[in-house]
């Protein structure tokens, strides 16, 4: 699918591509676009938005590149955002395809991001998003590899891509409740009104 440019992030455009549980055979659809907005409508509001079945599959995601991958001193995700109840997770990786599989070396790093559930006619909620509390990801399950092997900590250096997800598992690989997932076949939206970095020197500033 043909990528739809909305956001940006560390002074970059963010183009976004879907990648669904198609790829495994699933039947979900993601469904996601750019709302401009009054204040600068040459970025807008990201609406990732679809349909997920369960039937064989239960995954959807958008996936972004990071032209210039994260500030060296990111300690932190910012995201601004309107839910629907749900669990969704922000993955950040290498922007290698095959990063995240059970035969990669190289994980996906993922969050859980819970939201609420708002109406149209509410604002945006903010969630800052820890780099450190991000969890290794293969194939959808927690790494079990040591620490030692380096895998214990997110290096900033190495992220070339975003991502949002909504799945059947959380990012710690426990499984995603009905209460904030669905059952069978269900809709999904949420409104991701920016994405920003938190960078320690700020934070040192603003102390």
């Amino acid at each position: 699918a043909n990528a739809i440019g909305a956001l940006g992030f560390a002074g970059k455009s963010l183009n976004w591509h879907r990648l669904d549980d198609g790829v495994m055979g699933g039947r979900s659809e993601t469904n996601h676009q750019c709302i401009n907005n009054n204040n600068n409508s040459s970025s807008g509001v990201l609406h990732f938005q679809g349909t997920i079945n369960t039937n064989g599959g239960g995954f959807t995601s958008i996936r972004a590149p990071l032209e210039d991958g994260l500030p060296a001193d990111t300690n932190a995700i910012l995201i601004r955002l309107r839910g629907d109840g749900k669990t969704y997770k922000l993955i950040l990786t290498d922007g290698i395809p095959s990063t995240g599989s059970p035969m990669s070396r190289s994980p996906s790093w993922q969050i859980d991001v819970p939201t609420k559930k708002m109406s149209s006619q509410d604002g945006f909620e903010e969630m800052n998003l820890p780099l450190v509390d991000f969890k290794p990801s293969f194939g959808g399950r927690p790494s079990s590899r040591p620490s030692t092997d380096g895998l214990g900590k997110l290096d900033s250096s190495t992220i070339k891509m975003l991502g949002v997800m909504l799945s059947l598992q959380l990012s710690d690989g426990s499984h995603n409740p009905p209460e904030t997932f669905g059952e069978g076949i269900f809709d999904f939206s949420l409104y991701i009104e920016s994405l920003k970095p938190v960078l320690t020197s700020q934070q040192q500033q603003q102390a």
